[in-house]
């Protein structure tokens, strides 16, 4: 099973107009999105709930409207104006998060961020659109050995600037509205399709670039989506984090 993010929802949004007619049902145009929806799906070998032809209508509608999660960048280190990698902190935030724990990393992401995908459409105590942020980060952990991902995901979703103070509260008791402390970390880009696979091999480089850091958390890792996975090499973040100062 591959991922379902909100990313694959910019692809939606190439999905042709038809006739373009004022008075087009509004049923029959969220039907001939699901549809297009459901092919992309199967080609993840992922089954789409009939229940998220609404979601995935409000999300495609919005899909250019972005919020970045903020961060301030302490450093960068590379060579020529390409940056290997860049040091950042996060200031503290709210973050609405699930945990799943399948059998695949891309089946946990994928019926997490489902759910989040009913909470910002609709599924909240005030009833709206809230807004998408990026990137939405998928919290991992490794083995004892690091040679495999635990099962446990949380992906974690940053409330937008508006709902920061008060945030809406989640109708789905599985979703969890959590302060995060401020956080520092270092991040490196890497493109293509995220799986177990690709994480584990990502990790490794990153310890090969860095070399042995005490001050950096071994074990626990977060892997930040950004961009359309329909992109061939679409654009993800590693980050490694750093130990409480």
């Amino acid at each position: 099973m591959a991922r379902i993010t909100l990313e694959d929802l910019e692809r939606l949004g190439e999905e042709p107009d038809g006739d373009g007619s004022d008075n087009e049902d509004d049923a029959e145009g969220e039907a001939r999105l699901f549809a297009h929806w459901e092919a992309v799906a199967t080609t993840h070998r992922v089954s789409l709930p009939r229940d998220m032809a609404g979601p995935i209508a409000q999300m495609a509608r919005h899909r250019h409207a972005r919020e970045p999660v903020p961060y301030v960048s302490l450093s960068q280190h590379g060579k020529c104006e390409e940056a290997a990698y860049e040091e950042r902190r996060y200031p503290a935030g709210k973050w609405a998060c699930v945990t799943m724990g399948e059998p695949m990393y891309e089946q946990s992401i994928s019926l997490s961020f489902m759910k989040l995908m009913r909470y910002i459409c609709k599924e909240n105590s005030v009833g709206c659109h809230l807004g998408m942020t990026v990137p939405v980060l998928n919290e991992i952990h490794l083995t004892k050995e690091e040679t495999e991902l635990e099962r446990e995901v949380l992906t974690a979703y940053y409330l937008p600037g508006a709902f920061q103070q008060n945030p809406p509260v989640p109708m789905d008791p599985e979703i969890h509205i959590t302060e995060r402390a401020p956080l520092r970390v270092i991040t490196r880009v890497f493109y293509g399709m995220t799986t177990e696979e690709t994480i584990l091999r990502e990790i490794s480089v990153f310890w090969e670039l860095l070399g042995p850091r005490e001050t950096v958390l071994r074990g626990t890792y977060i892997v930040a989506s950004y961009e359309n996975p329909s992109v061939p090499q679409r654009r993800n973040e590693i980050w490694f984090i750093c130990q409480p100062e």
